[in-house]
């Protein structure tokens, strides 16, 4: 792309930004777009999650473009960022459809609870940074291809456990995830304000789930790893699912 074009459209994002900010500022004007939420911020989620995994496989199967090196021969620095970019992306993209799926009622809000889910996702992450290493030292195709899947599916599983009710909770959490995938692929494009942004995210996100966490009385530790919610005994028996608003 064109510099001049570039720099047009990152204003044109500034501008936008300083609009939203404004808008926000006054409670008739903070609601206009609110309609479809928390589901519309899951599914944004997932579009940033599927775009970190996207530029990760265009820098792998084009690293000149990106300036990190030659086919083949790309700087191992790279290819952690690269790794860690696609993993998180993709366990951001099918968490946050899980999520979308869960709010918005095309999936039931109840936890769906696997056997032994926890003993497969433990398995699953342990094979996922053996491969992740093994991509690094090799810098393999496939083996790029083979995290993307793991990951895809590790995402689908750390979420399905968790009810519609604690959905708020995994929203932020996706949140967070998403910010750690965009500062990774920013260090694989050399993009400075795409590091900053990501890492401003991915921290607040972390840090309001935590106090959610704390709010509701839940372990944040289990909304990492999969079982937030899921330990928990069910209502009375004709009690109406709810959903957050």
């Amino acid at each position: 792309m064109n510099a001049n074009l570039a720099a047009f459209f990152y204003l044109i994002s500034g501008v936008l930004f300083i609009l939203a900010l404004r808008g926000l500022s006054h409670p008739t004007t903070s609601r206009q777009g609110n309609l479809f939420a928390p589901q519309l911020v899951a599914a944004f989620h997932s579009l940033v999650g599927l775009a970190a995994v996207l530029v990760a496989a265009a820098a792998l199967y084009a690293p000149a473009a990106f300036g990190i090196g030659s086919p083949g021969d790309i700087h191992r620095a790279s290819l952690i960022e690269m790794t860690l970019g696609v993993a998180i992306g993709a366990i951001t993209f099918t968490g946050s459809l899980i999520a979308f799926a869960k709010l918005n009622g095309n999936m039931s809000g109840k936890p769906i609870m696997l056997p032994f889910r926890h003993l497969i996702n433990i398995g699953l992450s342990a094979l996922l940074l053996v491969l992740i290493v093994a991509f690094v030292l090799t810098g393999s195709i496939p083996l790029f291809w083979i995290i993307t899947i793991l990951s895809l599916v590790l995402g689908g599983l750390l979420i399905i456990p968790i009810g519609g009710a604690d959905m708020p909770v995994v929203v932020s959490m996706l949140n967070s995830y998403s910010g750690w995938a965009a500062a990774g692929i920013g260090f694989t494009l050399g993009n400075t304000a795409l590091i900053i942004t990501g890492a401003l995210v991915g921290s607040s996100g972390a840090i309001l789930s935590y106090i959610m966490c704390k709010g509701m009385n839940r372990s944040f530790i289990s909304v990492i790893l999969g079982g937030f919610g899921g330990e928990v005994a069910g209502g009375p028996a004709g009690a109406v699912e709810t959903r957050p608003v």
